[in-house]
């Protein structure tokens, strides 16, 4: 009674009654580090999903872009980072299209998409994304927001502008740091990220969230694709949490109730 969704779960997660989460634990408040902790929306998820399956999860923090080759090597057993789903990481494919791995299955569980932010007072008067060309970036590495710094950069050097210099780092910190500084004139991240980071940095005064929210996609749990019984589990688990409250309780916490969903999906990114 304890736990509803236990027998759904593969005999290896009942026995251990744990489950692996790799992530990178640097996007308040999605995932962060407080006081040697993991802390956020995912953890919090995560527990509450726990509470379903009955087993816990243990979370542990390496790079982003390292993530998926983990998960597919077995040092973890799912993925849980404000992974956005999409085609490209559901296949393998670098961003050519070359295949690079193996891909995965995603487990939707938030909307989320991304936004560009400036130094306090936005000095450079930008007003969106557009507003880049010729101009010099500063995003994470592996990220989809990379993604559409480049996609930005061809659409200006097409319509006859400069490219976007982008400048791209390990960590998302380094990248902030850059448009802090004035080496970069803004940043792209995560929605929300982006708007807990203009909330709290240096008590509200270090960064501002500039035009709308872009390219809105799901976020995925990351699971291996021969691993279907703990993908539905978790599918299952995620309907029951937005069925019985805590799902919602979990976002309003964080501030993050604008990325709700109404129902887990499989793979629905594009």
């Amino acid at each position: 009674a304890g736990a509803p969704l236990f027998s759904k779960l593969p005999e290896k997660y009942q026995k251990s009654g744990v489950i692996k989460v790799g992530t990178n634990a640097e996007y308040a408040p999605m995932e962060s580090v407080e006081n040697g902790k993991i802390v956020g929306v995912d953890p919090d998820i995560a527990e509450a999903l726990g509470k379903q399956l009955g087993v816990k999860f243990e979370f542990t923090s390496g790079s982003f872009d390292g993530l998926i080759t983990a998960l597919n090597s077995g040092r973890h057993d799912i993925a849980m980072s404000s992974i956005t789903d999409n085609k490209q990481r559901q296949e393998g494919l670098d961003d050519s299209g070359k295949k690079l791995g193996e891909g995965v299955d995603f487990v939707d569980y938030f909307l989320a998409g991304t936004a560009v932010y400036t130094k306090k007072g936005n000095p450079q008067n930008i007003k969106s994304i557009e507003d880049l060309c010729g101009k010099t970036a500063a995003v994470q590495r592996g990220t989809t927001y990379e993604e559409a710094l480049k996609k930005q950069s061809k659409a200006c050097t097409d319509g006859g502008k400069k490219a976007v210099k982008i400048e791209s780092f390990e960590n998302d910190t380094e990248a902030q740091t850059r448009v802090k500084s004035g080496g970069a004139v803004a940043g792209v991240n995560d929605y929300p990220v982006a708007v807990d980071l203009a909330r709290k940095a240096d008590g509200g005064n270090a960064f501002e969230v500039v035009g709308e929210q872009i390219d809105a996609g799901p976020f995925g749990i990351a699971v291996k694709k021969d691993n279907t019984a703990l993908r539905d589990a978790l599918k299952e688990a995620v309907d029951a949490i937005i069925a019985d409250g805590s799902y919602k309780k979990v976002l309003d916490k964080w501030g993050a109730g604008t990325g709700a969903i109404d129902k887990a999906a499989i793979n629905s990114g594009k």
